[in-house]
């Protein structure tokens, strides 16, 4: 079936999107508002970008009444956040997370989650996620009903238990348990049913391959 996304209403396109792109990896984001108010919440319009320079993307809706997350609100502030990946331990803990709260509320302090101070930006890390990416706003691109927040990666944190080996930069992936958003309201997976393939060769190497063949 077709479906015409200029003229189907903003929940619609919505709920094709999200049954559609999975799965969707979570950016746990933690935030300081100008005042120094903590929060976190998760957000899984997000991804990787780019390498030079490192670039995170995250799509973040506003609220039911329109208003912007104060998620959304601190970035544009303070040009600061760091993205936090989220393992399956910390599923029910990230789901808490996103509640609808007034700004004064501390995320972090309501789940319980133990937090260690950053190295380049002013919001914390959230301890329990294996990797943790500080991030400067990059590339603002405001909408009437969202933000698509750009940002630098600063420096990456990777679990020293995660990683196999430190000098060639390999991470043990699987180890890493993370989980991602699904289709439907609160449907998540893992990587449990990854399996590999292996890039095709260049194109004049296949075109040599059929000359002997």
């Amino acid at each position: 079936m077709d479906f015409d996304f200029e003229t189907l209403a903003a929940d619609d396109r919505y709920k094709l999107l999200t049954s559609t792109i999975v799965p969707r990896p979570i950016a746990w984001i933690t935030t300081r508002a100008t005042n120094g108010a903590r929060n976190t919440a998760p957000f899984s319009f997000f991804n990787a970008m780019g390498k030079d320079p490192a670039l995170l993307a995250v799509g973040i809706m506003t609220d039911g009444d329109g208003s912007m997350k104060d998620t959304a609100r601190n970035i544009l502030d303070t040009a600061e956040f760091v993205v936090n990946l989220v393992p399956r331990a910390a599923a029910k803990a990230m789901n808490l997370t996103s509640l609808d709260a007034p700004p004064d509320v501390d995320e972090l302090a309501l789940a319980a989650l133990e937090t260690v101070s950053s190295l380049k930006v002013k919001p914390d890390r959230i301890v329990i996620s294996p990797v943790a990416f500080e991030c400067r706003l990059h590339t603002p691109l405001v909408f009437s009903n969202q933000l698509l927040a750009i940002g630098e990666v600063l420096q990456a944190h990777i679990a020293d238990d995660m990683m196999l080996d430190p000098a060639k930069l390999y991470v043990d992936t699987p180890k890493l348990d993370l989980i991602s958003r699904l289709h439907g309201r609160g449907l998540y997976g893992t990587t449990e049913t990854a399996f590999q393939m292996q890039r095709p060769q260049p194109y004049e190497a296949l075109e040599k391959e059929k000359a002997r063949d």
